[in-house]
């Protein structure tokens, strides 16, 4: 049976999450939970020449079970016999220890006001997912704690999970973390402000503040109220924007250009990086694929050897 890796995404991480499965030639199957706010995300893949196959979440679990039906079950007895089809079996066997499926299920954007309804739907998720999963990647990052001793939490499940992490082996604070590249990175280009305060923009935050309506504790959600605030309006004056590979285009601009004026900030360019996605999805992916193998190996051995007994 052909490993499966599952992603739970939250809708501002789309972009990376994009980035990295349209370049993934590995990637045999795609399947995306069908909700309110995974269109985009289809839409975006589509323009990347990457078409998935949309399923209500409680369905691809009976959907992944058709597909991966192992083909020793489908081809008679009798032809298994036969050294060509015994040879195609293997041949086939050999070729999905290197391929995988993948399921997305985005999350919706606000959760993030409370992180303990979003902590709450994460493990909600996870452990629906767990059941047609050989591990689970959380396109998430540790916004305000939300996935602080989350293994721990979820320990009975069958399933492993992996987090987005720098290459210190820690879990990004947050998505501005991932698109820097770290939470070092991060905290120097804080400091590199000298005490000015800074709104960091991906391209994701650049075409969505508008649509935040209110600041979350542990977040970095904000509104016009907000930065408005004659207090905070002394202390912000600056916007980060992040160019990496998927910043780019007129809509990001003129999005940066936008917010910049409307709070009267100076525009502060960084080049980001797409690599703590890209490094944490290939490391994902990779162990679950091993893990897959080796199961399926052993499977193999004693299915061979109870035979050469009969």
């Amino acid at each position: 049976m052909m490993p499966v890796l599952s992603i739970i995404a939250c809708e501002m991480l789309e972009d990376e999450l994009v980035y990295i499965l349209s370049k993934d030639n590995d990637l045999n199957k795609l399947f995306v939970a069908e909700n309110r706010q995974c269109f985009r995300f289809v839409r975006k893949l589509k323009s990347e020449n990457c078409h998935p196959r949309l399923f209500p979440l409680d369905r691809v679990s009976f959907f992944l079970k058709e597909i991966n039906t192992p083909m020793s079950v489908k081809i008679p007895n009798i032809l298994l016999r036969v050294p060509f089809f015994g040879k195609v079996l293997e041949n086939m066997k050999n070729k999905n220890g290197e391929i995988i499926t993948v399921v997305v299920n985005i999350l919706k954007l606000d959760l993030h006001i409370d992180c303990g309804i979003l902590r709450s739907e994460i493990c909600r998720n996870i452990r629906e997912m767990a059941n047609f999963s050989d591990g689970i990647l959380l396109f998430y990052g540790n916004c305000g704690h939300s996935l602080r001793s989350l293994e721990a939490d979820l320990k009975n499940i069958d399933c492993s999970l992996y987090f987005l992490k720098d290459e210190n082996g820690d879990i990004v604070d947050d998505c501005i973390s991932v698109a820097l590249g770290g939470n070092d990175i991060y905290a120097e280009v804080m400091q590199s402000g000298n005490g000015t305060g800074m709104f960091y923009l991906t391209p994701m935050w650049a075409s969505s503040w508008e649509k935040m309506k209110k600041e979350s504790i542990g977040t970095t959600d904000f509104d016009k109220n907000f930065l408005k605030n004659p207090l905070y309006k002394k202390m912000y004056k600056k916007v980060v924007k992040i160019s990496n590979e998927i910043s780019k285009g007129e809509e990001f601009d003129a999005n940066i250009l936008n917010f910049s004026r409307t709070f009267d900030m100076s525009i502060v360019e960084i080049k980001g990086s797409m690599e703590i996605a890209r490094k944490s999805y290939l490391d994902a992916k990779n162990n679950v694929c091993r893990k897959k193998y080796q199961i399926q190996k052993k499977l193999d051995t004693c299915i061979e050897s109870n035979s050469i007994r009969t």
